[in-house]
């Protein structure tokens, strides 16, 4: 039982761990807190997605559908390892489950019990973690996808000082679901239990922040975000001499940001629709935008 983390200590954690972590505009403040508790947590729920596609699955996790509002999890794991944060706070993804599977994982013990009660509410006491796949056994899980389910759970755990014993499947906790199907947790767990035994992958304290800013990918720029990426990635632009803004720049994206970054594409050689002002991957590390928490 513990404390959920906030949102700068979750992402310190998976990024020690060796996560690639993509934070969506709004992730930070999106939750379901009105509607119940959040915490104390006991640990993690490993869930399939039954979709396909990385943006469209994102959109779906952040926002929810009209049957089930967002955040319906924490993060999505997408089928190349990234980790995209969606949620932080009560999500809709755990529902109601078994009171005799928290107990059993509160005390961490080996073993499960069957989860034939749907009496306990999940989103109150569980991270949760949707995984791309369809959920057909037939979807295949790349191994990039599976390490990095590993180690988003181990950098939970080991924030919290929990075991492996502290991540289950969503079909371990009720038996309404199936899910991840596909992945054998007892497996999932002993590869957590190893990980776990090793030091991660960088020291788990304020020095473990990027000096600049990671790619937040394509697909977040054109969500038109809100947020101080926008307002570090401005700044450099005008110091490097690639400045459209008559006001500014940041924290909101507009028009001006992105003629300004295709002033950048341009210094940096590209022509055509690659100067488009949407920032790709490569000219993005050559800004070195400061990291911004």
């Amino acid at each position: 039982m513990a404390n959920p983390l906030s949102a700068t200590a979750l992402v310190s954690a998976l990024r020690a761990e060796g996560v690639t972590v993509v934070e969506h505009a709004g992730w930070r403040t999106n939750n379901r807190n009105h509607k119940g508790s959040w915490g104390p947590v006991n640990g993690v729920i490993i869930h399939h997605t039954v979709t396909t596609g990385t943006d469209s699955t994102v959109r779906l996790c952040f926002n929810g559908h009209s049957g089930l509002p967002g955040p319906l999890c924490h993060g999505v794991i997408a089928k190349d390892g990234t980790v995209h944060l969606v949620g932080n706070g009560r999500a809709n993804h755990a529902g109601v489950g078994d009171p005799d599977v928290l107990a059993a994982v509160a005390a961490e013990r080996a073993t499960l019990p069957a989860p034939d009660q749907r009496t306990k509410d999940g989103n109150t006491h569980f991270y949760g973690f949707e995984c791309v796949n369809l959920g057909d056994g037939k979807d295949p899980w790349p191994e990039a996808q599976l390490e990095a389910i590993v180690r988003a759970s181990a950098a939970l755990c080991r924030a919290h000082g929990w075991s492996a014993r502290s991540v289950i499947g969503h079909k371990e906790w009720t038996s309404a679901k199936i899910d991840p199907r596909g992945v054998a947790m007892t497996d999932l767990r002993a590869r957590v239990a190893a990980r776990l035994t090793k030091a991660p992958a960088t020291p788990s304290t304020g020095s473990a922040k990027p000096v600049h800013q990671p790619f937040p990918g394509a697909a977040w720029f054109r969500t038109q975000p809100r947020s101080a990426i926008v307002t570090a990635m401005g700044r450099r632009l005008v110091a490097v001499g690639c400045s459209a803004y008559e006001d500014g720049p940041g924290p909101q994206w507009t028009e001006a940001d992105r003629r300004s970054y295709a002033k950048w594409q341009r210094k940096l050689g590209y022509t055509g629709a690659a100067a488009d002002g949407w920032p790709g991957a490569k000219s993005w590390a050559a800004l070195k935008v400061p990291y911004s928490s």
